[in-house]
């Protein structure tokens, strides 16, 4: 959005066809000639619509160019049918989509378009709300655990309820830890459950002040255990090693090996 208006007119505007209308225009044609295009609704297509979403991810994380360019078609393609389906029950179309992505882009980012200072983005989100809306309202009923409570810790941060520094939210994780293990010795299950949950919240706080997105350093902590212990596996093979008997301390020492063959 580096967009620099040259006169009023074209102040708040980004003119021109694009490839959502071709998108839009290719799936209308599948309505029109294809028997399961034309019996798709906009709720049966969520499936397909969560899936691309995910693949796409799994593309960028995992893939080259070629697998994240397939991925962003399937998505942009199921983008196009949820709009169409609008489209054809009457209640909108690309143009009023557009038109008020257009101004919600404009209206955060006020700097950009001459319309005033800059802003923190949950401080204008905040600003949208209705009188009668809560700060945590409308959150999107679908979100992961991990990223939900992200999404909480920002908006409270919006309104003021936030550590100072990533220190406040570290001292937090080691309180918490604590109160797990009291609850583990104690053998109160419903507490465990309760403390295990609290550690886990503060713990994304302190990924959140720290810098990382929590599920993107998740993501990543997965994806780096799994290849290391899928070569563990593989060094056991080849030393004919049981991996079901061998026992903690071998397993271990399997273990060091690979994160040595790393440095």
């Amino acid at each position: 959005m580096s967009h620099t208006p040259d006169n009023e007119a074209d102040r708040h505007h980004f003119p021109g066809p694009g490839t959502l209308d071709r998108a839009v225009r290719l799936v209308r044609f599948l309505r029109e000639n294809c028997p399961w295009d034309a019996e798709q609704t906009a709720e049966s297509l969520i499936p397909h619509l969560l899936e691309e979403t995910h693949e796409v991810v799994d593309a960028i994380r995992d893939g080259g160019p070629e697998d994240v360019e397939g991925e962003l078609g399937d998505l942009l393609l199921n983008l196009a049918f949820q709009i169409v389906v609008a489209e054809e029950s009457g209640t909108m179309d690309s143009d009023s989509i557009y038109a008020r992505l257009e101004e919600k882009m404009i209206r955060r980012h006020p700097h950009l378009f001459g319309e005033g200072e800059r802003q923190d983005w949950e401080v204008l989100k905040a600003a949208e709300r209705k009188p009668d809306e809560n700060v945590l309202s409308g959150m999107a009923k679908g979100l992961d655990p991990l990223t939900k409570s992200f999404r909480i810790q920002e908006r409270v941060a919006a309104v003021g309820f936030d550590w100072e520094s990533y220190e406040g939210a570290w001292h937090k994780v080691s309180e918490e830890l604590k109160e797990v293990r009291e609850a583990v010795e104690a053998g109160d299950d419903q507490a465990v459950q309760e403390e295990i949950g609290d550690l886990l919240f503060a713990a994304v706080n302190l990924a959140r002040l720290a810098g990382p997105h929590p599920t993107t350093a998740l993501s990543r902590a997965n994806t780096k255990f799994q290849a290391r212990f899928d070569r563990l596996e593989q060094i056991a093979l080849e030393r004919s090693i049981p991996l079901e008997s061998a026992g903690l301390k071998a397993l271990d020492a399997l273990w060091d090996e690979v994160k040595r063959e790393e440095l």
